[in-house]
């Protein structure tokens, strides 16, 4: 990023100037003075503050300036959010004034414009009637838990894909993406076949990939034109030509099977095509909404689940005793069965407890998805935060607050044992999902998988690391992305037990 950054300083730096100068008059706030910050440079601001790990940069900025801090990144005013009791007072007081989104580049284009998508959408009727929609029809308790049999039969397609591997070691990264992506293309598509020789799964990952590189007209509105010079526009075209031709195949399948076999059973497609007949439509239902919500299911809920599974799986084999204990629970469960069902989900207390620690040392998402005002509030009656003000939740800082977690950085399970935190948006030291009304809402849709698939992974296998390797060789480096992976993947031998 940051080469990028110096390669347009040379070439347009005067350009910059102008737009630096008008947003930066623009952006002075009048009255109330800004939260303090680290000191800008001129036209970029902070942004080769941000780093290659943002939220990581961004924690020591607030280290130094405090839980609120503000910063210019290019011609972008932003403010970075970075402790429970500060993201409390805003979720809970000012939540529907930093309740919009801003329009990012490469997202815009993959969601369909950035206006048909949940996630991407600004606030106002719009997004509430398409959230209403994911709520409502997509993501009901009922649909989540007709889904059960397709979690299990993922699972356990791969536990045996993992059984194949022994004595061998077994990408165990891979392994969960893979598990992930098939259980959510078969509740998304149904009976369409997808396989085609994995081509679905590399349109997905190329979309992924490039809605999550930097881009510069995201902190430069001006510089779009940049794009079409440096072949970004190409490449983004192409990734959404071939998502969407693949989409409006599935869509086209799907009302010629519907017209053919009237008693299948639904999947999220027939669903969103069921609401596109409604008759009294309260917005106008598309095609193009019906891909965006697809879009948005696949990134939403393939990468932070498998990401929750790795990161889980990685915390497990670096602390040997907290997966001696889970392995212990899981087996007193399950004794003298093949697999654990969701049944036995409710008993897996210690489990429930390792993924809140997982999920509160490597939230998928660690500074949330953006938001950004759109209107201007005041914060303990001495700061003003404009209009068109970007706001970073940096839940990762959150929930590493030594205010509120004794001894923070440490894998520590059993701090939930009398310790009633959840992560489902009203403990804001424990934020994965977000909160308010930009919570995510696919909470119920991504925990019963992540929950029955370390749990089998668990009770069906004795993991040990690779030959030549010991528990504090496990890299912990994250790799750059919209969800936070590791960098290197999880690989890991898995002795089978029954």
């Amino acid at each position: 990023m940051s080469s990028q950054i110096l390669t347009l300083l040379i070439i347009v730096f005067p350009l910059l100037a102008i737009i630096f100068i008008k947003t930066s008059t623009k952006n002075k706030p009048n009255g109330l003075g800004l939260p303090p910050g680290p000191k800008k440079l001129p036209v970029i601001g902070n942004l080769h503050q941000l780093g290659k790990l943002p939220h990581r940069s961004l924690r020591a900025l607030s280290e130094k300036f405090g839980d609120l801090i503000y910063l210019q990144l290019g011609s972008v005013p932003a403010i970075v959010v970075s402790s429970p009791d500060r993201a409390a007072d805003i979720f809970l007081n000012h939540d529907a004034a930093v309740s919009g989104r801003p329009r990012l580049y490469a997202l815009d284009k993959m969601s369909y414009g950035g206006l048909s998508s949940v996630g991407t959408a600004p606030y106002g009727n719009t997004w509430r009637e398409l959230r209403k929609i994911m709520v409502q029809e997509l993501m009901t308790p009922k649909r989540v838990q007709s889904f059960g049999h397709v979690r299990a039969r993922e699972v356990s397609a791969m536990i045996e894909r993992v059984k194949s591997k022994y004595p061998g070691s077994v990408d165990l990264s891979f392994q969960a993406f893979s598990m992930v992506n098939n259980f959510v293309s078969s509740v998304a598509f149904g009976e369409i076949d997808i396989s085609n020789g994995g081509g679905f799964r590399q349109i997905f990952l190329d979309a992924q990939h490039a809605a999550g590189e930097f881009n510069i007209s995201d902190y430069f509105s001006g510089l779009r034109w940049i794009n079409r010079l440096n072949g970004t526009d190409n490449i983004l075209e192409k990734n959404f030509q071939a998502l969407d031709k693949f989409l409006d195949k599935v869509i086209m399948q799907h009302v010629d099977i519907k017209k053919a076999k009237q008693d299948r059973e639904e999947d999220i497609v027939d669903v969103l095509l069921g609401v596109q007949k409604d008759p009294n439509p309260t917005i106008a239902f598309t095609d193009k909404l019906v891909k965006a919500f697809l879009v948005e299911i696949f990134i939403a809920g393939t990468d932070t689940s498998a990401t929750t599974i790795e990161w889980t799986m990685t915390e497990l084999m670096r602390n040997p005793t907290a997966k001696e204990r889970a392995q212990e629970e899981v087996r007193k469960v399950g004794k003298g069965k093949l697999y654990i069902d969701e049944l036995d989900l409710p008993q897996l207390t210690y489990l429930k407890h390792v993924i809140k620690e997982s999920f509160r040392l490597h939230p998928p998402a660690p500074l949330l998805a953006p938001r950004e005002t759109i209107d201007k509030l005041i914060i303990d009656n001495k700061y003003e935060i404009p209009m068109n003000t970007r706001v970073f939740f940096n839940a990762s800082a959150m929930s590493r607050d030594s205010r509120y977690w004794e001894n923070p950085d440490e894998f520590i399970p059993e701090r939930f044992l009398n310790r009633q935190v959840d992560y489902r948006g009203k403990y804001f030291e424990l934020l994965p999902f977000g909160a308010g009304r930009r919570q995510c809402p696919g909470i119920n849709f991504a925990t019963p998988l992540v929950e029955l698939a370390l749990a089998n992974l668990l009770y069906r296998f004795n993991w040990e690391l690779p030959p030549g390797m010991s528990r504090d060789d496990i890299d912990l480096e994250e790799a750059v992305g919209i969800t936070m992976h590791k960098k290197i993947p999880l690989v890991l031998v898995a002795s089978p037990v029954n």
